[in-house]
């Protein structure tokens, strides 16, 4: 089910955002195979968000034969995923001008952190470092404090696999008018300067302080800003309008008028000491209350067992359970396309037989294969 149903995808297993990036693309509605090493069957398989709805087989690429039953996944495939770095799969023998002469119409997905060319392309490297090198780290943070490390969501994910499943379904649009495919190169880096291409505008024209936690949108301001309850807890108001800012005012105690200059930051230091002093009379649950239905831009700040249990993602059925696991529904919505619930977390190399046969192998060249460790299955493994 979804707006993808009948797009092959080849996911070549990874960790974090190629395999995000093939999420994205299952959960609306692509068939998407992960091909794992043969060393991880029979292995514990805990990356249950990651690896959802999707079937595994178990394939060594170092092997010969093990490479050229990958190419005749890739073959039938619309889409290949990898995120080895630069060469990797060139070495294999599946690299993108061996793939490409052998299914002209593949879209050839690559997910690295520092792309595939440069000086840096071929080293190590992290969310951390790629965020690091595109200068959202040193912007997230607090005047005094050293910079705030913004989970693992800027670069593998928002500008890593996001990018990518954007690249790929990019790529595919345009082999609708051309009938060819093409390699789309992913980098983090890449990613995470485009997520922060207005904050460099905005230094550009002197809009935007190089000190963190001094600007409108990083906590600066009093109206775009985080308090800590009585209870220990926090609440967020992003009242960056007037009429919001007057709202939230009035529902603190305070007369708007006793906040000129709003949007002057010489002035922010001495509002937000005032909020704060006011909010920290309250618990977080009694601050909800006041500001139920008003217009002030307000949120609690829900921690992660919170969240599920919020009226508002209950009513959107924002989470669904699986596997005894609470997990977040595909999105975006789709009006004429609807996508399914996601399927379990695929085990390395279970649906190896399976997926050989359809692919047209017969049963005497599977039992081949696992005999030699060419393809891997979790019987065989023991």
């Amino acid at each position: 089910m979804g707006p993808l149903t009948g797009l092959k995808v080849v996911e070549i297993g990874a960790q974090g955002p190629g395999p995000f990036g093939a999420t994205v693309l299952a959960d609306l509605g692509a068939e998407v195979i992960r091909i794992d090493r043969p060393a991880q069957v029979g292995k514990d398989f805990n990356d249950v968000i990651l690896g959802r709805s999707r079937r595994s087989v178990a394939i060594d690429l170092k092997d010969p034969r093990g490479a050229a039953v990958a190419m005749r996944l890739i073959g039938y495939a619309d889409v290949l995923i990898e995120g080895f770095r630069p060469g990797v799969m060139e070495r294999l023998g599946l690299g993108p001008e061996a793939c490409l002469e052998h299914n002209p119409r593949l879209v050839y997905g690559r997910m690295t952190g520092w792309g595939q060319d440069g000086p840096l392309a071929r080293t190590a490297g992290h969310d951390i470092n790629y965020t690091a090198l595109s200068g959202a780290l040193a912007a997230i943070g607090r005047p005094d404090s050293g910079p705030v490390i913004p989970l693992n969501l800027l670069a593998d994910f928002g500008g890593g696999g996001m990018l990518l499943a954007v690249g790929v379904l990019a790529a595919l649009q345009s082999r609708t008018a051309t009938g060819r495919g093409q390699v789309v190169d992913a980098a983090m880096t890449d990613g995470v300067a485009q997520l922060m291409g207005i904050f460099y505008a905005l230094a550009q024209q002197g809009s935007w302080s190089p000190t963190p936690g001094t600007n409108w949108l990083d906590g600066g301001a009093h109206f775009y800003d985080t308090y800590e309850t009585s209870d220990g807890r926090h609440v967020s108001f992003g009242a960056v309008e007037p009429q919001f800012q007057q709202a939230m005012l009035h529902n603190l105690g305070f007369d708007p008028a006793d906040f000129p200059q709003p949007y002057e930051p010489t002035r922010w230091p001495e509002y937000k000491k005032r909020i704060a002093e006011v909010i920290r009379g309250r618990t977080r649950d009694e601050w909800c209350q006041v500001f139920e239905g008003v217009e002030a831009c307000f949120a609690p700040v829900l921690t992660l067992d919170e969240v599920p249990d919020h009226p508002h993602h209950i009513a959107r059925g924002s989470f669904v359970s699986h596997e005894g696991l609470l997990q977040h529904a595909p999105a975006p919505r789709f009006g004429d396309t609807p996508c399914g619930p996601p399927t379990r977390a695929a085990r390395p190399g279970e649906a190896t037989a399976a997926v050989l046969t359809e692919y047209g192998y017969a049963p005497e060249e599977i039992a081949d294969f696992l005999a030699t460790g060419a393809v891997a299955a979790p019987d065989e493994a023991g």
